[in-house]
């Protein structure tokens, strides 16, 4: 029997490549966004349906899983992909941020569990982020969110293991998508001059990593990886470069020394 994937933030970038890759493997791809009308490339592919989803939008959810179990008689896994991120955040983004990455990504998780439970089975994916670990400057309200992410996923693991729901953290390092040109909304209070010196180093190097970095083949793959691997395991990284394992054996002081003689210089 096929299986069904329903994919949160599917227009672009990684949700996008998670989309095309489970298709290639032959699975029944629900691709979800808040446009779906902007997507006709994904809706020329076969077995890849688009559905309407905000996840700010609790109703938005529960039509859309209802309208995926209608077209595709089940789901299988979930992943929770749409995010953004913002600097210098004024009160309306700060709400924006963790409306999208932290209560939206609970909003799906909460629709979707007790169909799962009915089932018996079933996969959540939380794609969070390498900064759900550790921290970069002027990132702050960034890595709150996916800080947040990754607490609830992981206690999340605890209270549904007993109806054979599996909980997945992906961590991602830098990717190339367009995260760092339609998600990170740089904003600049002009009152507010005293870090823009900082901020006049940091950005470039920034900058500089994510154009060097994979794009979001990788991550889809490392999504694929996780939800058909049959295992337990929760936590996943993908192109991290060794710097979650400097994190946990190096003194804070110097940990804290080599991200800033990497990223402030």
């Amino acid at each position: 029997m096929d299986k069904v994937i329903l994919i949160t933030g599917a227009s672009s970038g990684i949700g996008k490549e998670t989309a095309k890759l489970f298709q290639s493997k032959n699975w029944k791809v629900a691709a979800t966004m808040r446009a779906p009308e902007n997507s006709a490339d994904l809706q020329k592919i076969a077995d890849i349906e688009t559905f309407r989803l905000d996840v700010t939008d609790v109703d938005s959810i529960k039509k859309a899983i209802t309208s995926v179990i209608e077209k595709f008689g089940r789901i299988d896994a979930v992943v929770n992909n749409a995010g953004f991120a913002v600097e210098a955040a004024t009160p309306e983004q700060i709400e924006k941020q963790f409306q999208t990455n932290v209560f939206g990504l609970m909003n799906v998780c909460r629709e979707i569990l007790p169909y799962f439970r009915e089932q018996k089975r079933g996969t959540i994916v939380n794609v969070a982020s390498v900064g759900g670990r550790i921290t970069f400057p002027l990132y702050s309200l960034y890595h709150a969110t996916k800080w947040a992410v990754e607490g609830f996923s992981e206690s999340l693991q605890y209270e549904v293991e007993k109806f054979n729901i599996r909980i997945k953290i992906i961590e991602p390092g830098p990717i190339k998508t367009d995260f760092y040109d339609r998600s990170q909304e740089l904003t600049k209070n002009d009152g507010l001059t005293a870090y823009d010196d900082f901020t006049e180093k940091v950005i470039p190097n920034m900058e500089k990593a994510a154009a060097e970095a994979p794009d979001g083949s990788i991550v889809a793959q490392t999504i694929y990886d996780s939800i058909t691997d049959d295992s337990k395991k929760m936590r996943y990284g993908v192109n991290t470069k060794g710097i979650l394992f400097a994190r946990r054996i190096l003194p804070e002081s110097i940990f804290f020394k080599v991200i800033k003689s990497a990223i402030v210089k």
